[in-house]
């Protein structure tokens, strides 16, 4: 990525002028913290009142401006650029150096103080640091609006996601309360049992809002051990067959016996539970889920393949982001948080692995998780 600065040279000397633009035409150098090389579009002004009429017509990123000019000096031009709160960095040149003209430009807003004579090579390594130090500022300062925007964006979709669940138990609680439907209980059992739902979903999502948030803060503490994968899928197959009955979806687990591995067996239920959730979840009645395990080296090969509603290509590209759910009418009233998958792809980064998936509109998806066994630290 390139990055051009645009620099102005303030001295009444045309030659120190032309000297200076001279030496930075062809200079540039690279930011290796964001992977960024930067250079110049150079500019000249002789006098004050044409720096001005130059800053009018800016903007400009970086001014080397003399101390002493026919029409004004550069303390008063340091003054000018502090007032109108121009976003630049200025170098000062003079060839009256002193300590107190030092101070007095830095107190004013200088960057830094580059004394005449100087060489060619003194002009490019204080140009160089003030431009690194300008498009770096730049950079933290662009990153921190984008966190401000993430997390106004997080917090706004974290306020839908909870907003229509507890809409919809007030609902039923003020029906209740006004005994709506009568003085039996019994009437107001669906009224409950919706109630738990919600419940049970907005728990769900505030589960998974701490997983994601211990992993992404690396405070998730971690229990590796050896133990058996193929126990880990079988008691996911467990916990999902009452759902999956319910439909006729039948699921079959493709393993070679045994597959010891080394790991956090509280992750594998993670990974192994969202992803078996979701095959059962988005299936179709009389569907089959497929699931296979092996060892490969030190790496787990895991899969999970459906035959349900699938999913399109715009669609995948957005998959594991966080609170990403595709409303169609394959899958009206499927709940969930929206956050699964994203958790599964960054603890599938935790095992210097990877997550992939496969999918066809009509007629399933597979799910392909890659990931190392783990050495104890």
């Amino acid at each position: 990525m390139n990055e051009k600065l645009r620099l102005l040279v303030v001295d009444d000397e045309p030659g120190m002028r032309r000297g200076s633009v001279r030496a930075l035409r062809s200079f540039s150098f690279p930011v290796k913290e964001i992977g960024l090389d930067v250079s110049f579009d150079l500019s000249e002004a002789g006098s004050g009142s044409e720096f001005r009429s130059r800053m009018e017509k800016g903007p400009f990123d970086i001014v080397l401006l003399d101390y002493k000019l026919p029409d004004c000096n550069g303390l008063e031009l340091l003054d000018f650029l502090q007032k109108s709160r121009y976003d630049l960095l200025t170098i000062m040149m003079t060839a009256y150096a002193s300590i107190e003209v030092a101070i007095s430009a830095t107190k004013n807003g200088a960057f830094d103080f580059l004394a005449k004579p100087f060489s060619p090579e003194e002009l490019k390594l204080v140009v160089r640091k003030a431009g690194e130090c300008l498009v770096l500022q730049r950079q933290a300062k662009k990153l921190a609006e984008e966190k401000k925007q993430i997390r106004f964006q997080f917090l706004s979709v974290l306020s839908h996601e909870l907003k229509a669940p507890l809409n919809a138990i007030e609902g039923y609680l003020r029906l209740m309360e006004t005994k709506s439907g009568g003085d039996s209980i019994s009437n107001y059992e669906k009224m409950i049992s919706r109630s738990l739902a919600r419940i049970d979903g907005m728990q769900k999502l505030i589960y998974d809002l701490l997983d994601l948030t211990r992993i992404e803060s690396g405070q998730m503490k971690r229990h590796l051990s050896d133990f058996n994968f193929a126990e880990s899928v079988k008691k996911a197959i467990e916990t999902f067959s009452p759902d999956a009955a319910k439909r006729n979806v039948k699921i079959t687990f493709e393993g070679a016996g045994d597959i010891p591995f080394k790991g956090d067996p509280g992750e594998m239920d993670i990974v192994l539970n969202n992803l078996v959730s979701n095959a059962v979840k988005y299936n179709r009645p009389d569907g089959k889920i497929t699931i296979r395990a092996a060892l490969s080296g030190e790496f787990l090969d895991i899969s999970v393949s459906d035959t349900g509603i699938g999913m399109a290509q715009d669609e995948l590209e957005r998959l594991f982001s966080e609170f990403v759910r595709f409303k169609k009418d394959a899958n009206k009233g499927v709940e969930g948080s929206g956050l699964g998958l994203s958790i599964l792809k960054r603890i599938a980064e935790l095992y210097n692995g990877s997550v992939s998936v496969q999918s066809k509109e009509n007629e399933g998806t597979t799910f392909t998780v890659k990931l190392k066994k783990q050495e104890q630290k």
